[in-house]
């Protein structure tokens, strides 16, 4: 932006009364605020403290919080127990036993890829060691 032009500036019309309404709005801006979410600036040493207000909004959140959960344990439905998935005891044995050997399949695989692991790093471990003792 090229300077400002003054003679400019002054073609610009003004609004009716706004020189009253800005002083309005700055002397409602410099008084002291009561309301909870804003601070009183006139009692704070600091300008701008707003500890009371962030105490009261903690303690309204808190409550909503705690109302809420209440409200959804009072509300949900409880379990009057377990309910079997499968009719036949068989069937759920055979499924329990599938589960079972595929946690096992999958365990062994791990099992195998960290002894790789292992094994390789001993393997590291051990030229380290040599290079080290080679540099004492």
């Amino acid at each position: 932006m090229d300077e400002l032009n003054i003679k400019e500036l002054e073609r610009i019309p003004i609004p009716e009364g706004l020189e009253e309404r800005l002083s309005a709005k700055i002397d409602e801006w410099a008084r002291p605020s009561k309301s909870p979410l804003k601070g009183d600036f006139k009692s704070s040493p600091f300008k701008g403290d707003r500890r009371g207000s962030w105490r009261a909004l903690g303690l309204a959140a808190s409550f909503i919080l705690v109302c809420g959960i209440g409200l959804y344990l009072a509300l949900s439905p409880s379990n009057k127990g377990s309910i079997d998935t499968y009719d036949d005891p068989e069937i759920a044995c055979m499924e329990a036993q599938k589960a079972l050997q595929l946690l096992a399949t999958n365990l062994n695989k791990g099992m195998a890829q960290y002894e790789a692991v292992n094994v390789k790093g001993r393997q590291a471990e051990e030229i380290l060691n040599k290079q080290l003792t080679k540099l004492k």
